[in-house]
């Protein structure tokens, strides 16, 4: 592998590690539901403090997903980009081919 598939593997890794948590795929929920979220109204959904809240922010805007606005005093997130929900579609499918190949078999 040369240098710069390296890098790109890397960099697609990176991504996926900041998706994998799962207040950090609640919140990814959350905000593709709407255009944009403050901070205060991400910590009640994923019902934690606002702390928490804020670094599992951070992690998603350092991996390219999220960006934010400052409004006065209060910080707004959006999605920074929507594909997504394709991903998550794309995981539900392989748990649920794994579930099928799993009772398959238990079944037999």
């Amino acid at each position: 592998m040369d240098r710069d598939e390296k890098a790109k593997y890397e960099s697609r890794a990176n991504v996926l590690k900041a998706l994998a948590h799962p207040a950090r795929l609640k919140l990814i929920d959350v905000l593709a539901e709407h255009d944009e979220v403050c901070v205060c109204d991400l910590t009640e959904a994923i019902g934690t403090d606002m702390s928490t809240v804020s670094r599992h922010l951070t992690q998603l805007k350092n991996a390219g997903i999220v960006q934010s606005e400052k409004q006065g005093q209060m910080v707004f997130y959006r999605l920074k980009v929507k594909c997504l929900s394709g991903l998550f579609d794309c995981i539900e499918s392989v748990l649920h081919g794994h579930l099928k190949s799993q009772l398959k078999v238990l079944s037999d």
